[in-house]
């Protein structure tokens, strides 16, 4: 019985891209979080404005029904997952789930938003991303894993960390 694993971070620190290499090595579905956003949650962003906890919400509900439906079987989703409550939303749909946190620095990380012209989340919201952001406390099933090194790097310290296979 494996439980979904959410990829976290701010935007920019590569979510996407190591959740999909993560689900293909464990050989799980990867669906991101970006996908489940609606249109009005992208227009706000594109404009400049960050999120609000209303507007986060249902995106969160949404998000936490595909970890439900992958609960037992396995998963990776990309999510910021943010703040501890949002991380508890989505753990209300699957207790199991555990967190890949990406971390690192707003210089590194702002310069990896730089090269990704054209994303709907602009450079100027990195700041806002860092404010909210609420690392994994003690007491929640995850890794925190700096971004600075290779996808493949990431994806195999976190399986060895967590023996292969989610706790």
């Amino acid at each position: 019985m494996a439980s979904p694993i959410v990829v976290m971070g701010v935007s920019g620190s590569g979510k996407s891209t190591v959740g999909a290499a993560l689900a293909q090595r464990l050989r799980v579905p990867f669906a991101d979080a970006d996908d489940f956003h609606p249109a009005a949650n992208i227009e706000k962003m594109k404009a400049g404005h960050p999120l609000d906890d209303d507007d986060r919400h249902p995106w969160l509900e949404a998000i936490g029904r595909w970890l439900e439906e992958h609960c037992g079987d396995g998963g990776v989703m990309s999510c910021s997952a943010l703040k501890r409550r949002y991380r508890d939303q989505l753990r209300e749909h699957c207790a199991g789930t555990e967190f890949l946190h990406l971390s690192g620095t707003p210089e590194v990380i702002g310069a990896r938003q730089a090269s990704r012209p054209g994303h709907f989340m602009p450079a100027s919201l990195l700041a806002s991303q860092f404010d909210t952001l609420e690392p994994l406390e003690q007491d929640e099933a995850g890794v925190v894993i700096d971004v600075g090194r290779s996808i493949d790097s990431i994806v195999d310290t976190y399986i060895s960390l967590t023996g292969g296979e989610p706790r």
